[in-house]
């Protein structure tokens, strides 16, 4: 059927220009959509289907309301006419008749696109099909859509044209936007869960002065007033726990983090943490309000502790607890405490085909290890702790153990969600770690520009008491409580390339510059007509000529 082509370049610019014709027309009769500034709306369409759930057909209201929305579907059916609007909440039906609405205004709905904005007044009905509808009393053209929605059937559906234009991703697939309502929720429920453990939301700078040693890598930018360079931070860690240093003894932030590193589904270079720290509790304390909180997210969210993630059933109600020790020997057979010296770490490395670490000590082989063997393993929710110390140069060292430290990631289908530490608060320890740190990283990289953050440790000097902190993504958790397979499925504007041509071609045009998903469907869907059915409602004003030209739209 020939609607069901989607739509050329050449037609979508013939389309373009037809409607810039009809704004042109409208301001020039005076009737400029644009100037209109408010429209008094007091009902949604959701809010009206369920009060009127048990209407039977073909009843009555009564009821008048004033709806507003963008315009989804349209048919011209001589002297009456059915349309979709989309508002907040969803969709409705709206009956468009000459009789009532009268010949002049009707002449304007006819003349109508589909995406342009309106607003209208009514009474609400349903149909004899059964439809909650609104028969039109008053129609206002609000904002004059300029350019066509994508192809009638097969809606927007390409992966990359959805997250470079994700305000036609969320027009065209309202099952978008229940992905970011939920994250809204998600970030909702977890303030209100610390709040109620007594912990105080802050800001820290996100413009650092210089970068740290830690191994994530750094955005620049120049500040010119002060004419120094300056850095996007990579976490809101040292910050907060100088807060705790000043008697703040429960903090949290919501922070953006900016990271110059790779992209792939589970990374974008900038993502949202949040970070807390409880001043006279550990590690474990932190374990138990990890669990804690996932299960009351999993409740909130999906409604139930058993949720699916990408096909797999999580029983977020059962959380494991394993050393890293304990997990590398379950799973690999390999045992650290086997190894006496840094060379039979080496030694075990080389024998299981397992990479070398930058630095090889047996610490950092065996996190190795853990990659190689066990990160693949941990489906079900699982707390893996006791770290090498090489590994957590801001941890504190078990007192039992002095070449671990009190630790923990947590994992879920086998991707870390969240880390956490019984914090490092002496003072002349963390200043050699920090010094180490940096050594280290200009041997591998002698032009970095790292630098030990001293004030943080001047800030240590003065006393932390025993703390316990936990850092997690927001971005990971959104995905996971939402069954969504790529973190841009879940950032309304995740970082894109940019395409030759951006502001000819609505940077959409092009996709060379970045390889499309695979096993996106992209074909066209086929609609069977051959059971469409007249509203009886209108089988009087309708003539087969008319009919065949109407305006068809499948409306999701």
């Amino acid at each position: 059927m020939e609607q069901n082509k989607p739509q050329t370049e050449q037609e979508l610019t013939q389309q373009a220009a037809v409607r810039r014709q009809k704004l042109a027309d409208l301001c020039e009769a005076g009737h400029n959509p644009f100037e209109i500034t408010k429209y008094a709306q007091d009902a949604y369409s959701a809010d009206l289907k369920n009060e009127f759930a048990d209407l039977p057909a073909e009843a009555e209201t009564g009821k008048i309301v004033s709806l507003a929305g963008r315009m989804m579907s349209k048919r011209i059916m001589g002297k009456a006419s059915f349309a979709h609007l989309r508002d907040q909440k969803g969709d409705i039906q709206i009956f468009v008749k000459r009789d009532l609405l009268g010949d002049e205004a009707y002449a304007a709905f006819k003349k109508l696109d589909i995406g342009d904005i309106i607003g209208v007044k009514g009474e609400v009905f349903r149909t004899k099909m059964g439809e909650i509808s609104v028969r039109i009393s008053e129609l206002t053209l609000l904002s004059k859509s300029l350019l066509p929605l994508p192809e009638k059937f097969h809606g927007l559906t390409d992966r990359e044209a959805r997250y470079r234009q994700r305000y036609v991703d969320l027009i065209m697939n309202p099952e978008v936007k229940d992905t970011f309502v939920k994250r809204s929720l998600i970030l909702k429920e977890i303030r209100a869960y610390l709040d109620e453990k007594g912990f105080l939301e802050v800001d820290t700078p996100i413009l650092t002065p210089f970068e740290i040693g830690a191994s994530a890598r750094p955005f620049y930018t120049h500040h010119n007033t002060l004419n120094m360079d300056m850095v996007l931070r990579i976490e809101t860690e040292l910050y907060l726990k100088r807060l705790i240093v000043g008697g703040m003894d429960r903090v949290y932030e919501v922070g953006r983090i900016f990271r110059n590193e790779g992209m792939d589904p589970k990374h974008n270079p900038e993502f949202t943490t949040i970070e807390l720290y409880q001043a006279f509790t550990d590690f474990h304390g932190m374990m138990d309000l990890v669990e804690e909180m996932y299960k009351r997210l999993a409740l909130k969210v999906c409604g139930s502790l058993e949720i699916t993630y990408q096909g797999k059933q999580i029983d977020m109600g059962h959380w494991e607890r394993l050393t890293m020790v304990e997990a590398v020997k379950k799973y690999s057979g390999v045992d650290f405490n086997d190894w006496k010296t840094d060379e039979d770490a080496i030694a075990a490395a080389k024998e299981h085909h397992v990479e070398l670490p930058e630095v090889p000590t047996k610490g950092a082989i065996l996190a190795e290890f853990f990659d190689a063997f066990v990160e693949d393993k941990l489906i079900q929710p699982t707390f893996i702790y006791d770290y090498p110390v090489e590994i957590s140069p801001l941890a504190k060292r078990k007192p039992t153990d002095p070449a671990f430290t009190e630790r923990f990631e947590y994992f879920i289908d086998c991707t870390e969600y969240g880390n956490a530490f019984s914090e490092l608060n002496d003072p002349i320890d963390q200043k050699a770690r920090f010094e180490r740190q940096v050594a280290e990283r200009k041997a591998i990289e002698p032009g970095c520009k790292a630098q030990v953050d001293y004030d943080y440790v001047n800030a240590l000097e003065y006393g932390l008491p025993p703390t316990g902190g936990l850092g997690f993504g927001v971005d990971r958790l959104v995905m996971l409580l939402t069954d969504s397979a790529s973190i841009r499925d879940v950032l309304l504007f995740p970082t894109m390339k940019s395409l030759d041509g951006v502001n000819k071609k609505n940077d959409v045009n092009n996709t060379a510059s970045e390889a499309p998903e695979k096993n996106v469907k992209t074909e066209s869907e086929k609609i069977d007509f051959s059971k469409v059915k007249v509203e009886p409602l209108f089988e009087e004003f309708v003539d087969f000529d008319t009919f065949s030209k109407s305006d068809f739209r499948a409306v999701k």
